[in-house]
């Protein structure tokens, strides 16, 4: 099925792009495809973790299909806002989404990146924004949230000059958590989510609301919203049960995994 798919193993959900002969580039129906599949990650509570990566060993995802939802948007039939729920934001999904970059990581499909929480790359995986040389701009979330999630110089060096790095500089630039071999992207990306999967998922849906909601607010409003959310936590069934276990030497049987 071309489009975007959705397996599970266990608690943990793999949305792929799935149209590998095309590189993976995104047509209007993927745009919503993807939107739904972070919703139903979401809503689904035996879900725990998501993993979100590329068909075949050539790309990621090279972004909008320059055929239809290129042209799309520059006739103005639609705003970009309405790919909104691909490129998580406004997000209310509060579990973690692992990417697994298996390849070509450009313009829209590095935007999507830019929206997961953790990122392991393939050591051939190359990444770039090249929408300056055809006149438009990365607006899938990127114009915000490269400048804070990179330094500012590094930021500018990839939105100007459009041009691709490795993955080796990516990592050094702080946009990867791990590069490893291509044969071992997806590998290491289910590794990395059965590790989350024994944390709470309290404590986990509550770091990453925070993280997304306390980074723009004033430091004195953010210290008064983080005691809000730590105290959520801390008289959370999830607080109850692992710190019973600790004390009682045994590995915790969290609430919100059950």
């Amino acid at each position: 099925m071309v489009g975007i798919t959705l397996d599970r193993q266990d608690a943990v959900a793999i949305i792929r792009f799935n149209r590998p002969d095309k590189l993976n580039a995104l047509t209007l129906a993927m745009y919503e495809e993807l939107g739904a599949a972070f919703a139903e990650v979401r809503d689904d509570d035996s879900i725990a973790v998501a993993i979100l990566t590329g068909s075949g060993d050539r790309s990621f995802c090279v972004g909008a299909d320059l055929t239809e939802s290129i042209p799309a948007l520059a006739e103005g039939r639609f705003d970009i806002s309405e790919w909104d729920a691909a490129h998580q934001k406004h997000t209310r999904l509060y579990k973690p989404v692992i990417a697994a970059v298996n390849g070509l990581c450009l313009g829209g499909g590095f935007e999507i990146m830019l929206s997961t929480d953790l990122r392991i790359a393939a050591d051939t995986a190359e990444f770039g924004l090249p929408e300056s040389g055809v006149g438009v701009v990365p607006a899938g979330g990127t114009l915000t949230r490269l400048t804070r999630q990179i330094p500012y110089v590094w930021a500018m060096e990839l939105m100007l000059q459009g041009e691709r790095i490795p993955a080796a500089k990516a990592l050094q630039y702080g946009l990867l958590n791990q590069v490893v071999p291509a044969a071992q992207v997806l590998e290491t990306a289910l590794e990395c989510a059965h590790r989350l999967i024994g944390k709470s998922g309290t404590a986990l849906a509550t770091i990453k609301e925070a993280a997304l909601r306390l980074g723009d607010l004033p430091q004195e409003q953010a210290f008064r919203r983080e005691a809000e959310y730590g105290q959520v936590a801390f008289t959370s069934a999830d607080a109850r049960e692992g710190l019973g276990a600790f004390a009682e030497r045994r590995v915790p049987d969290f609430p919100s995994r059950r």
